[in-house]
């Protein structure tokens, strides 16, 4: 596997992909000399500093590409506050010239966000399945824990009424307030004057950190803590569902109190946490399929050239206080490639592979002409630029929303998943007949460890082969097949296996386990 990480389908919007996302995220990898240390992270697309939350999604991705991929989530550690607080980001430059000029090191936490926490325990896990260092991430269990008690324990974070995590009423997970006209620029703070409520993609988030938690600690020796933790995950994902649930998709937000904003109407809104709560495992497949046409549907019907809204319907004009935040501006129902790879992601673990499919063409063919990806376009695919947005940047490397479509490629399609660390055990599930790719070569290495996991497949009327090729996993494999076909046998390594047959939506599928070491031929024989 010296070939590092690439995908050979003779499909080039699929194969290239790869190197056109690989640029982008190297594109965007921000060096901090803080403290006598060097600080490597994937900076926000729209601003020069490095965002937790930005870095831990591009690092799903990105680890493939940086070798470094422990420095900016221990940075976050070290500077966690005694109670658990951790910084929305860190900044070593003037953000907003002309009127910053110091080039201090600055750390903000923007009072609104709630989901800082878990962007954390997210990141710390990706690094550590990437670098394979047990003894890194043990180091930082206590603080990974104590951020996620100190959400679950804070009136700002926690509503005790619902059990849930609440926020102050922002546009999905981002970082500005509503104040109902009392704040002429973008308001950060809590105040007295703080409208409250539920959004459904922080507790999809929490669901998904406090699973981390559970499956770390009993990895490592804590059942105790770890079923703890799992109960708390049942129990937060039980009552976001019963109460963040409209019967199509989850509502934007959840009002605390007796109040409106004019013209709007939450249950809606179609917001960018949706294909998100589905991947973090929130969503059950019933919710995730009717998640998933309602995007198709608002597809047929919108003028916006993808449906991958920051949100549907948005809100009128200003009402956050900027006017730069008309509809269709930025997260204000701007079209964003980061709701694209997450939707395609969804698609195909959901029984919508065509769909998946029909997204990473779209994209590739939108960021191939000029080899430009941004944050967000607005609905005639006109890109982000500063003069239009309220960020001091729009970078055309992009690394935030190309690394999902990244991945819904590798995870999705190609169905490489690492579910322990450094590929000790694998999810695969190749799904390449809903691209009509017959033969494909495709392979992931981890920059940092150089480990590495890839398969070879071609499919014929007689059955499917796979060559694999790993140093050692526990595979886990549901390979999708053509419609109407039955297995007769599966073998690995000359060995038969035992198999069952799934369906998933209209999909058919065959689900076996085996042991690889080295490099194993694994084969499905069709009757």
């Amino acid at each position: 596997m010296t070939a590092g990480t690439f995908l050979r389908s003779g499909i080039p919007a699929l194969d290239d992909l790869v190197r056109l996302v690989g640029g982008f995220l190297m594109a965007d990898v921000r060096e901090m000399h803080i403290d006598g240390a060097v600080v490597r992270g994937f900076r926000t697309p729209d601003a020069p500093s490095l965002w937790i939350r930005d870095h831990a999604d591009m690092l799903r991705t990105g680890r493939y590409f940086l070798n470094d991929v422990t420095s900016a989530v221990q940075h976050f550690a070290d500077t966690q506050s005694v109670k658990g607080r951790i910084f929305d980001y860190v900044c070593t430059e003037p953000e907003k010239l002309p009127c910053e000029r110091e080039n201090w090191t600055k750390y903000v936490r923007v009072p609104v966000e709630a989901d800082v926490e878990y962007r954390l325990v997210q990141g710390a896990f990706a690094a550590w399945q990437a670098s394979g260092d047990d003894a890194w991430i043990t180091a930082l269990l206590p603080g990974m824990e104590r951020a996620l008690e100190y959400i679950v324990g804070h009136p700002w974070y926690w509503d005790g009424a619902s059990g849930l995590v609440k926020r102050a009423y922002t546009i999905d997970t981002w970082d500005f307030a509503y104040t109902a006209g009392r704040h002429d620029w973008l308001q950060f703070r809590i105040d007295e004057h703080t409208f409250w409520g539920i959004l459904h993609g922080d507790n999809s988030g929490y669901y998904h950190a406090f699973r981390i938690m559970a499956y770390l600690l009993d990895r490592f020796g804590q059942p105790k803590r770890a079923r703890m933790w799992e109960d708390r995950a049942n129990g937060l994902r039980e009552r976001m569902n019963a109460l963040c649930w409209n019967g199509r998709f989850y509502t934007h937000f959840v009002k605390l109190g007796d109040f409106a904003v004019p013209g709007v109407d939450e249950a809606a809104q179609l917001s960018l946490s949706n294909p998100m709560d589905i991947n973090r495992g929130a969503a059950t497949h019933e919710m995730a399929v009717s998640i998933l046409e309602e995007y198709q549907r608002r597809r047929e019907s919108t003028r916006a050239f993808a449906e991958w809204f920051s949100i549907d319907p948005p809100f009128p004009d200003g009402v956050f206080g900027d006017e730069k935040l008309v509809r269709g501006a930025y997260v204000n129902g701007g079209i964003m490639p980061l709701v694209g790879g997450e939707l395609a992601l969804a698609a195909f673990r959901h029984g919508f592979e065509a769909y998946g499919v029909d997204i990473l063409k779209r994209y590739h063919a939108l960021v191939s002409p000029r080899e430009e990806s941004f944050l967000w376009y607005f609905p005639d695919g006109t890109p982000a630029s500063v003069e239009v947005s309220t960020s001091p940047d729009a970078l055309p490397t992009d690394g935030w929303g190309s690394s999902a479509m990244l991945m819904a490629l590798l995870n999705g399609l190609a169905g490489i998943e690492d579910q322990g660390r450094c590929f000790d055990a694998v999810a695969l599930s190749p799904r390449w007949h809903a691209a009509d790719v017959n033969e494909v070569e495709v392979g992931v290495r981890y920059a940092s460890s150089d480990v590495a996991f890839g398969y070879h497949y071609r499919c014929a009327d007689s059955g499917v082969e796979m060559t694999l090729r790993t140093p050692g996993s526990e595979v886990d494999v549901h390979l999708m097949v053509p419609p109407g076909v039955r297995p007769a046998a599966v073998r690995a390594g000359g060995d038969n296996v035992a198999f069952r047959t799934s369906t998933v939506r209209r999909s058919d599928y065959v689900d076996f386990s085996c042991r690889i070491s080295g490099e194993t031929r694994v084969e499905v024989l069709f009757q």
